[in-house]
């Protein structure tokens, strides 16, 4: 073989082995490339999946548990209210129901009537009517109660009975005898203010009426007596 021949084969083979190596190179590179895309792709959308799943149960759990609040506190709210709303109107329509109709009614001195409401022990309430027309109420509160209406005069007892006069009037201050022989001080102590001392038969104090804005009336055994806010005092057995 000649020298020339010798050099011409050995350049096919380098060529060739160089050939193979470039092959061999790409191959590796490609599968590389290949392999590192899908492994990135993979992961990736792993880690995109695992944040989405993450996010989207936070988002679940917070939401559920601000459902959870905002369903359970304001019914829990709601149910109590509803509850205590329901207690008190059974309450008001209880109160309404016995304050509906009185416990009796009566004929007043002018023509009108009284009408009697037992609201608790020694407590009641009259309602002067005439005409359909409350005209004036008294109400017993841990003592008798007294009304001037228009020169009719009515008691109210811690018993709920009711009496009534007419006429029979004095202004005061001043001193005065009554019906039942008794005798009235009346004295001004302020603005629409007047107390009345019963006096007994050797000047002492037997009873005590003051009305402060409003008319006082009382039960002296027997004999029934209205102080007015303007100081008018009257007695009737």
């Amino acid at each position: 073989m000649s020298s020339s021949t010798t050099v011409r084969t050995a350049r096919r083979r380098t060529l060739r082995v160089a050939a193979a190596a470039l092959t061999a190179a790409a191959a590796l590179t490609l599968t590389a490339c290949s392999g590192s895309e899908a492994t990135g792709t993979k992961s990736a959308g792993h880690t995109d999946t695992s944040t989405a799943a993450a996010e989207s149960g936070g988002a679940g759990s917070s939401a559920g548990a601000q459902g959870s609040d905002a369903e359970a506190r304001p019914g829990a709210k709601a149910d109590t209210k509803a509850g205590a709303a329901g207690k008190r109107s059974g309450n008001s329509h209880a109160a309404t129901a016995k304050m509906a109709s009185p416990t009796r009614t009566q004929h007043l001195a002018d023509g009108s009537k009284a009408e009697i409401y037992e609201l608790g022990a020694q407590h009641y309430r009259a309602k002067i009517v005439h005409s359909g027309q409350v005209l004036g109420t008294l109400e017993t509160n841990q003592h008798d109660a007294g009304l001037d209406a228009n020169d009719m005069f009515v008691t109210l007892t811690l018993g709920g009975q009711v009496h009534s006069w007419m006429g029979g009037g004095h202004q005061g201050p001043g001193t005065f005898k009554l019906a039942g022989g008794l005798t009235a001080k009346v004295t001004k102590i302020g603005e629409l203010r007047y107390r009345a001392q019963i006096l007994g038969n050797e000047g002492s104090v037997d009873a005590t009426l003051e009305a402060n804005q409003h008319d006082a009336g009382l039960d002296a055994n027997g004999v029934h007596i209205v102080l007015s806010a303007g100081g008018v005092i009257s007695a009737h057995e």
